[in-house]
């Protein structure tokens, strides 16, 4: 069956917007009395559930409670720096090369993801645009994509996803699709690569070599 839809992750691939979420998780870390991280460590460290990554870097516990509050304080940081940030450099290239059908499925809050697509001049371009349905989601993103594929009523085995993190991937292959990682994203490249799954330092090379999956 051949795998004639792709998913574009968001943050970290599309956007470029490593640099502003590292200074917003170390706003969050401050606050709490926490070190601080560099964009090496934070790539090399961050993953889902994303209370497990501020577990690991504030060596405590973070329970459900703490967690939501942490997640406020990280986004009233992050929502305040996104007017500065940019579109990664070939991101509409990368998806006018793609000859199927594609969609967008982030874990940025849906009402503000739509109107920032139109923003960044993105719109029409995506059969279903989907964000994080809930205020508070730290988890895996394997559930929302198998959501979002049945909305659209396309089998697992026909998609893939191009994406920057092994939560991607992961997802991906829970619902029987693909996936390609993208090196300019959250996770340090060599992580990437060291998974043994297909992995581009461009968005126009991940297109590349999702057409050939």
């Amino acid at each position: 069956m051949a795998r004639n839809h792709l998913v574009w992750d968001w943050n970290g691939t599309l956007l470029d917007d490593l640099s502003l979420v590292v200074s917003s998780t170390n706003h969050t870390f401050r606050v709490v009395g926490g070190r601080s991280v560099d964009s090496d460590e934070h790539r090399q460290r961050f993953r889902r559930p994303v209370a497990d990554f501020y577990a690991e870097i504030l060596g405590r516990a973070v329970d459900a409670e703490e967690f939501e509050e942490l997640d406020r304080i990280f986004h009233q940081a992050y929502r305040a720096g996104l007017t500065t940030t940019s579109l990664a450099a070939d991101a509409e290239a990368a998806i006018k090369a793609w000859p199927g059908s594609q969609s967008l499925l982030s874990m940025w809050f849906h009402d503000e993801l739509v109107p920032a697509v139109r923003t960044y001049g993105l719109a029409g371009m995506f059969t279903r645009i989907d964000g994080r349905p809930t205020e508070v989601d730290g988890g895996l993103k394997a559930g929302h994509l198998a959501r979002h594929l049945a909305e659209l009523g396309i089998p697992g085995e026909q998609a893939v996803l191009i994406g920057d993190s092994l939560d991607d991937a992961e997802a991906a292959e829970s619902v029987g699709g693909a996936c390609v990682l993208y090196t300019g994203g959250f996770t340090d490249p060599a992580r990437l690569r060291a998974s043994r799954r297909p992995v581009a330092d461009t968005l126009v090379d991940a297109v590349r070599l999702a057409g050939q999956l």
